[in-house]
């Protein structure tokens, strides 16, 4: 006798049978209530951030979280901006807009933009060390090495701060590009799903950067041609990337129809369905387009696989072609965004055939738009592109030799552009050769664009003034621009006891100032005021027309200065509090 299984799906649980996270968050929580009923302030703190990671979701990504020294360091020393005025670059003085070259490791450089940029930057571009095991990523000063256990686990520690802070800077309708390959591609999708959210991913760009037939070395049994630049938004539903374009057409636009009788109605889940059975209409195709007339379309592929047009062929057409006959008219209403109430749809012609065709008009947004002298068509963006060509004459882009690393201009380009935004901020923290400085400014040469760039790196091997700040200036004579270098120093907190440490770090806020709103604090109509004893020694002439005064916040204006300003047009800005506040509280 069989035995019956009385076990239903319905109440199967799909849960561990020991679901000890659970177990674990609910404890802590209990903990957690008791500490803020005894106000046990330090308690509260830590049970909160254990919370906070039982609640982590991970998919996956597990490594061991490695100490970096340049973080340990910002314990103790405050990090800085120091200009090197000497590498200051006016290459167009009619402008009053700067760009910026930031020396340094870039975990500072970002601790440091965190002050000026959260919340304001359009576009980062990163090419990271891809980790390939041969001298080309370094932690704590020391190459990473192929036998090196923690090699993956060091650089995702490393990856894993600097993206986190980059997230931090984009604004909502922002945009990361991140270059890899293979070596490191995977671990750092999964980081960016944890980082951005994995909803927040757009695509995986495959980039050809080498020719297929070309061998790279013949004891390789492989040759690898492509690399990827994983893409992901600070919002995504708030990121609309600049598609390609092109002029709408309305050549297809040729078919009219003629119902020769009142047809068969009937109603399918709401909709009404005229159908005219063979000889009971008649179809026209005109030599010459016209607004008025409509376009044929083969529903089949995606169409015919999705919503909407698919579905009336599906649910509607192909059950009926026994009783109708083939080559019937179906018109069914309360379908397409053209404006005529309806749809038409011409079943197979032939016995033993499946294929339908649909006819719509021009949709009303596209004849508004030719009503107002011309419409444009939008095209999805590919997934892959072949720069082998332009990877293979990279060499001598920019007139400066960087072997490692180096992307074509015209690579960068296609990137940046992207983001339909043409007066938007640019970031590349891993700066190398400035490859993205030069694409900025191509790019704005092409399409008249204020785009603005921030390039951070360090420099090793002089790596930052004799490449990246050289490249800046070689491009010059083409692309003129205007340029500011920064330097990293340190405040050391011990050695500003009290309230020293705070007026020392005044003397640092200039430099924030100009990197947040892209000024040059020499430009006579840009003025930082940072005590009541500096405002107090201006009188009237030393107010500029037009000019902005940026300004510490705990200083007030007088009625006759305020006066000044108005008369003047001078515009007041005040300098953020936050500049330096979390590292005083630290």
């Amino acid at each position: 006798m069989q035995r019956r299984c009385f076990l239903m799906r319905e109440n199967f649980i799909e849960r561990p049978h020991k679901n000890e996270k659970e177990g674990a968050i609910t404890y802590v929580q209990e903990l957690l209530k008791q500490a803020r009923e005894d106000r046990r302030s330090e308690d509260v703190d830590k049970l909160e951030n254990l919370a906070r990671l039982l609640n982590t979701k991970k998919y996956g990504l597990v490594w061991e979280e490695h100490a970096e020294w340049v973080e340990e360091e910002m314990k103790a020393k405050i990090p800085v901006f120091v200009e090197d005025e000497t590498k200051k670059v006016v290459g167009n003085p009619d402008s009053e807009d700067y760009n910026f070259l930031l020396e340094g490791d870039n975990l500072y450089s970002l601790h440091l933009l965190k002050k000026t940029h959260t919340g304001k930057i359009d576009v980062i571009y990163i090419d990271p060390p891809y980790n390939t095991g041969n001298k080309d990523f370094k932690y704590n000063d020391d190459y990473v090495n192929q036998d090196d256990s923690y090699r993956h686990s060091k650089w995702l520690s490393f990856m894993n701060k600097r993206l986190k802070i980059a997230r931090e800077l984009l604004n909502e309708k922002g945009v990361i590009f991140i270059s890899i390959d293979d070596n490191e591609f995977n671990q750092l999708k999964l980081l960016c799903d944890e980082i951005f959210g994995v909803d927040n991913k757009l695509v995986t760009l495959h980039t050809q950067v080498r020719y297929a037939d070309k061998t790279l070395n013949e004891k390789n049994d492989w040759q690898p041609i492509l690399e990827y630049i994983l893409v992901y938004s600070k919002d995504k539903t708030k990121f609309k990337a600049n598609k390609p374009e092109e002029d709408y057409s309305i050549d297809k636009f040729v078919f009219e129809f003629k119902e020769l009788t009142e047809g068969t109605t009937f109603e399918i889940k709401g909709r009404k369905v005229t159908v005219f059975k063979k000889g009971e209409w008649k179809s026209i195709k005109h030599k010459q387009p016209a607004e008025n007339l409509l376009k044929e379309t083969w529903v089949s592929g995606s169409i015919y696989s999705g919503t909407g047009n698919g579905t009336m062929v599906q649910n509607v057409i192909e059950p009926r072609i026994s009783i109708d006959g083939v080559g019937s008219l179906y018109k069914i209403d309360g379908l397409g965004e053209d404006g005529l109430g309806y749809r038409y749809f011409v079943g197979p012609s032939k016995v033993g055939a499946s294929r339908s065709k649909m006819y719509s008009g021009i949709p009303l947004v596209k004849n508004r738009e030719l009503a107002n002298g011309s419409a444009k068509k939008y095209k999805s963006i590919p997934n892959y592109f072949d720069f082998s060509a332009d990877f293979g004459n990279i060499r001598h882009e920019g007139k400066v030799a960087f072997n490692s690393g180096k992307k074509p201009v015209k690579m960068l380009k296609q990137i940046i552009n992207y983001h339909k935004g043409k007066n938007i901020k640019v970031l590349d923290f891993f700066a190398g050769s400035g490859s993205v400085g030069h694409a900025v400014e191509q790019l704005n040469k092409e399409d008249g664009g204020n785009r603005k760039y921030i390039l951070c790196t360090n420099n090793e091997n002089n790596i930052c003034e004799e490449i990246t700040y050289k490249r800046l200036n070689n491009i010059q004579e083409e692309l003129p621009h205007n340029l500011k270098y920064f330097k990293t120093d340190f405040v050391v907190k011990e050695e500003f006891p009290d309230v020293t440490l705070e007026y020392e770090l005044l003397n640092y806020v200039t430099p924030l100032v100009e990197l947040e709103f892209g000024v040059d604090i020499t430009n006579p109509k840009v003025e930082v005021i940072l005590s009541e004893e500096q405002l107090d020694e201006m009188d009237e002439t030393d107010f500029i027309e037009n000019s902005t005064l940026f300004i510490h916040p705990e200083i007030f204006f007088d009625a006759e200065q305020e006066r000044i300003l108005r008369d003047k047009n001078i515009t007041k800005r005040e300098i953020p509090n936050y500049y330096f506040g979390k590292d005083m509280w630290s």
